[in-house]
């Protein structure tokens, strides 16, 4: 089965653009569009500008995930100026549907290239540099505090929970109910949700909740080099923003990261005031796998199914 993509996939001309610029009263004509790059919900278009006017960026949300337009004007606006790299400025959001049929934001176009590209162009200590940076700015994030632990919706938190135990409960449950209906191994779920509740008490541990970005990967956050200096310039893209324990968090942006990677991510972010902070991550990196599971399962993306299945083994085995 091929995976589904829910990402648009339509052609936006110059002309289109310009009036997209013209209903926010922004002074300027597009000079040129093209697709920049899509993850698997939005598709994201630089905006070349007539003259000598910096590019913009248009993003634009598929028909099932609208309301992801609203949160995400919603983070940008929060996170303005608090951060130690630069997020975009919100220049419009439109929930019209009048030129496109679609919600779309227009946002500034940050300097710098992905990391993730980047980086395999980066000498060792340059490379160090930049996840160390990477965990600063992770931390920077955790120094924004939120009124409840949830996930962040287009209105404000979803369904907020005054406690992290409660809401880590919660998300799991949701989720092993979802694997079990998608056909995961009904053997395993069990052992997960024993596991989760042995756990109990490392989700009690986070007293506050603060703002989690939730998808802090060398692909969401902007580079460039200089002189031999490698500099962050950017971090995009906050659709799965939420409000939880700053662990989960670090726990999903090191999922992925080689442990060179981790331990300069680590020695950024900085001390680290929790007790079991290692059990605390494995739990969370259960969570994710979990999640990545029921979201690869959804969109019919089986080849990566049984890679999970085996690390989720692998957590619930160790």
């Amino acid at each position: 089965m091929s995976p589904v993509s829910i990402r648009p996939d339509l052609e936006v001309d110059p002309a289109t653009a310009d009036a997209m610029l013209a209903r926010a009263e922004i002074d300027a004509r597009v000079a040129s569009v093209s697709l920049l790059h899509g993850g698997e919900i939005s598709a994201v278009y630089a905006l070349a500008l007539q003259g000598s006017q910096p590019s913009l960026v248009l993003k634009i949300y598929p028909d099932s995930m609208s309301w992801k337009m609203r949160k995400e004007a919603r983070l940008l606006d929060l996170v303005w100026d608090r951060l130690p790299v630069p997020a975009p400025r919100l220049r419009a959001a439109d929930a019209s549907r009048e030129l496109i049929g679609l919600d779309y934001v227009v946002m500034s176009r940050l300097d710098g290239d992905p990391l993730g590209p980047l980086e395999q162009a980066l000498s060792a200590p340059e490379r160090r540099e930049a996840f160390e940076q990477l965990g600063r700015l992770s931390r920077a994030f955790h120094d924004i505090a939120m009124d409840a632990f949830g996930y962040i919706g287009a209105d404000g938190i979803m369904s907020g929970h005054a406690d992290n135990r409660s809401y880590l409960t919660s998300q799991f449950e949701r989720k092993l109910g979802e694997f079990r209906s998608r056909g995961g191994p009904a053997d395993l779920a069990a052992r997960i949700a024993r596991q989760v509740a042995d756990a109990s008490d490392l989700f009690a541990a986070c007293g506050a909740p603060v703002l989690c970005h939730n998808d802090l990967h060398p692909g969401n956050v902007l580079a460039r080099v200089t002189g031999g200096r490698v500099e962050l310039t950017g971090v995009v893209d906050f659709e799965g923003a939420l409000a939880g324990d700053p662990l989960k968090d670090v726990a999903k942006a090191i999922y992925y990261l080689s442990p060179e990677q981790r331990e300069a991510f680590l020695g950024g972010y900085g001390p680290m005031s929790r007790t079991k902070i290692e059990p605390t991550l494995a739990i969370y990196r259960l969570l994710f796998s979990l999640e990545l599971w029921c979201w690869y399962r959804q969109f019919g993306a089986a080849e990566k199914l049984a890679p999970l299945i085996e690390d989720l083994d692998r957590l619930v085995s160790g």
